[in-house]
């Protein structure tokens, strides 16, 4: 009998458990949200491409991957 009361009491318990399973299919599994795309530019010294906020704006109102060639397309030594 008290084998009965026991295997009632798991039944009842697991069921319950369930429902709580299914009442929140999303609740431990979030999906991650993509990062918005960002511009991408070339460098007008040799024409890599980067993303916009990385790239250096020259003088002239070029973009450059780096002040290297900045100064390289300015003429600079």
């Amino acid at each position: 009998m008290k084998y009965l009361v026991l295997l009632l009491v798991l039944g009842v318990a697991y069921m319950v458990w369930r429902q709580g399973r299914l009442a929140k299919p999303g609740a431990g599994a979030a999906k991650p949200t993509a990062a918005a795309p960002e511009d991408m530019v070339s460098c007008a010294q040799c024409g890599l491409h980067l993303p916009r906020p990385e790239a250096i704006a020259g003088p002239d109102g070029a973009l450059y991957c780096s002040s290297e060639h900045r100064r390289i397309a300015a003429g600079g030594p």
